[in-house]
């Protein structure tokens, strides 16, 4: 039986969503490079790479974790487990290198957009991201249209956020004043990822 997904499904997930792009990673600090070395245009246009290809991840994540579910009920609560485990180290890294200034990569390919395909296809830790966040959020065996339409809003969502992003750092001073600030932002985002991941488990040892 389908269960329909909810606004507030939509919303929970947009949060996550909001504040993982906002942790100063690889995307986030390949995009500011491109903006403050190239201007806008060429920034904004490595961002529309990033989101496709994490939209693309999401995509995946439901399209393989749908028929993985339909064939083995079972295993929706042991990958929740795991999901919950790869979070919370996820949250421990982040909070252990939040003091630590990250680089960006060097650049590789000279189109901006196949730049930012390649840099979110290289780094595997969003596709267990997605699957994590994608269990710990929805409901299970949702229609084909709702899947389409977490797709659709994951790639609004990272266009809007790149878009604003690139905007904001093009402004003479604004880049130093952000990465002033990845420390707390670094935390905020492991104390998100930990809490999440408890929620998670708390769940399945009650069930």
């Amino acid at each position: 039986k389908n269960i329909s997904m909810t606004t507030e499904h939509l919303i929970a997930f947009n949060i996550f969503l909001f504040v993982s792009m906002l942790s100063p990673g690889p995307a986030l600090l390949m995009v500011a490079r491109q903006t403050l070395e190239q201007g806008f245009s060429v920034g904004f246009k490595t961002g529309i790479g990033l989101g496709t290809m994490a939209a693309f991840w999401t995509m995946c994540a439901l399209i393989g974790l749908g028929a993985v579910f339909g064939l083995f009920p079972f295993a929706y609560s042991a990958v929740r487990l795991i999901g919950a485990l790869v979070l919370l180290y996820f949250a421990y890294s982040i909070w252990q290198s939040a003091s630590q200034i990250a680089k960006a990569r060097p650049i590789l390919f000279s189109n901006p957009i196949v730049l930012g395909l390649m840099t979110n296809a290289m780094n595997p830790k969003s596709v267990l991201f997605a699957s994590s966040v994608l269990l710990a959020i929805f409901p299970q065996n949702m229609t084909i249209f709702e899947d389409g339409l977490i797709v659709a809003n994951h790639f609004g969502m990272e266009v809007i956020f790149y878009a604003g992003l690139t905007f904001i750092l093009s402004r003479k001073g604004i880049a130093e004043v952000y990465l002033q600030a990845k420390s707390i932002i670094d935390r905020i985002f492991a104390g998100l990822l930990a809490a999440l991941s408890l929620f998670i488990l708390w769940e399945v040892l009650i069930h």
